[in-house]
């Protein structure tokens, strides 16, 4: 059975960082796509970003490009997401995910909400002005 929990959320003020970490037990990342998904009160969950199964590709949504960094670690079989220079706007429950396919990666719909099975419970990102 899969498990993915997401931990590193908090309170940070606009400019400051923090590292989400997500890790998933039942599932190796070395053969799964995985992603970040944030959703803001009153607004629909979007994909913020993905590394490929391979860990050759990476793409971001373009608001938090050269803020947010998406890694992870094979040997912890941990996905990480370094959150920089934050904004109050990144204020949300972020949400780790793991494709649903193994071994599947499509840049065209990997920040597509359809293409994930597994998801974590949530960890909750407060950035205040």
């Amino acid at each position: 059975q899969v498990q993915v929990v997401e931990s590193g959320g908090g309170l940070v003020e606009a400019g400051g960082s923090l590292r989400l970490s997500c890790t998933a037990s039942g599932l190796g990342l070395v053969n799964y796509t995985m992603a970040w998904f944030r959703q803001a009160p009153g607004k629909e969950r979007e994909g913020v970003c993905d590394i490929s199964w391979s860990g050759r590709t990476t793409d971001y949504m373009d608001s938090v490009k050269g803020r947010f960094v998406i890694s992870r670690d094979i040997a912890r079989n941990t996905l990480f997401l370094q959150m920089n220079n934050l904004k109050p706007e990144d204020t949300a429950m972020y949400y780790c995910a793991a494709a649903a396919n193994w071994r599947t990666y499509n840049t065209y719909t990997a920040l597509l909400q359809s293409q994930y099975k597994h998801w974590g419970q949530g960890t909750q990102v407060t950035v205040s002005s």
